[in-house]
């Protein structure tokens, strides 16, 4: 295996000149870069992880931290942070809340601590800064991370001590637009299944979707509201309990696109027309829902620009870059066939 000693040899420098080449750190003439990188792609040399860190102080590493790596939500949001610290030539450690399968998805505590625990473990990796989404953190929690973790990202979650540090979207104005939308398309006789309960997100497009039907004078009936933990199987057994207590309203709005898409589902196989018979809106504008018969109207989250921001700013507070970074992350709905006029329409 080659050494850098092999490198400078080979290119006619110091070993000096061709660490700092190779690393970025320090001045090297073009000649004697042209040179190295010619010798490293000649002797196929990979420069040494642990050497790199003891040098620079760095481990070139970001640790994030998701709830969970299952669905299509957290998927391509590691994946557009994994390419932008490729980019940088940085890597990502990845860490999950997934725990015992006996523990209930409603046990807040739980959660919060299996996202304690799995920060944790990133933080004994030694990297160099942390993203994190943890939806059942209390906003104790972020501050006394903060002061452990300077180098600290927030996403999908805003806390007030450190707003610079977090990047997320207006959820409860997303669940305004929600409930404008229906009202638009003449939805009064409304139904809902919310997500899991101690989630920030969640809690905020539920309180922006309810205030802004309230305004205009909408109501929904506690029989009409279930709670989904987001899931496949959460939206399908929420949606077969809302047929079970009849068809008395004329739309659906599905804290996110999975529940929408097991709704969808449930309600076909019951014999319930959609969107002729009820109208369904999702929420997060996932991959599939542009696939889903009818194709679902949902509200778009620009979560993967949320998160490209986020990752931006940590690398620039990491390792003194000056990349792009964005602060305004508005949602809009997404008009497709799952959503028709209701009976007050215009």
């Amino acid at each position: 295996m080659a050494t850098i000693k092999d490198v400078a040899r080979l290119a006619g420098v110091g070993v000096g000149t061709a660490s700092r080449a190779i690393s970025g750190n320090g001045s090297v003439s073009a000649d004697a870069l042209a040179r190295v990188n010619e010798a490293v792609a000649a002797l196929n040399f990979r420069p040494s992880t642990t050497a790199r860190a003891l040098s620079t102080r760095s481990a070139g590493m970001i640790g994030i931290y998701v709830p969970d790596f299952a669905g299509d939500f957290y998927g391509p949001i590691l994946h557009c942070v994994d390419r932008e610290l490729r980019a940088a030539n940085r890597h990502m450690v990845a860490a999950n809340g997934c725990g015992p399968a006996d523990i209930s998805i409603d046990d807040m505590e739980a959660h919060r601590q299996q996202a304690l625990d799995g920060i944790e473990f990133l933080i004994e990796r030694q990297v160099d800064g942390l993203l994190v989404m943890g939806d059942a953190l209390t906003d104790a929690d972020c501050d006394a991370l903060w002061e452990r973790v300077p180098r600290l990202v927030l996403l999908n979650q805003v806390s007030p001590s450190n707003l610079l540090h977090c990047f997320s979207s207006d959820h409860e104005l997303a669940g305004r637009l929600v409930a404008r939308a229906l009202l638009a398309k003449g939805h009064r006789d409304i139904a809902c299944i919310s997500g899991l309960q101690y989630a920030h997100d969640n809690a905020s497009r539920m309180a922006g979707f309810h205030s802004e039907l309230a305004l205009h004078g909408v109501k929904i009936p506690k029989s009409r509201q279930m709670v989904g933990d987001f899931s496949f199987d959460g939206g399908h057994a929420a949606a077969t309990k809302l047929l079970k207590k009849g068809l008395n309203f004329t739309a659906v709005f599905c804290a996110n696109d999975m529940m929408a898409m097991a709704l969808i589902s449930c309600f076909g196989h019951a014999g319930v027309r959609v969107p002729e018979e009820v109208s369904v809106i999702g929420y997060d504008d996932s991959a599939l829902a542009r696939y889903t018969h009818p194709r679902l109207t949902t509200l778009s989250i620009p979560i993967q620009r949320t998160a490209i921001s986020g990752c931006r700013f940590l690398l620039n507070q990491c390792y003194g870059l000056s990349l792009p970074v964005e602060r305004e992350f508005p949602p809009e709905v997404v008009w497709r066939e799952s959503l028709l006029d209701g009976p007050h329409a215009g």
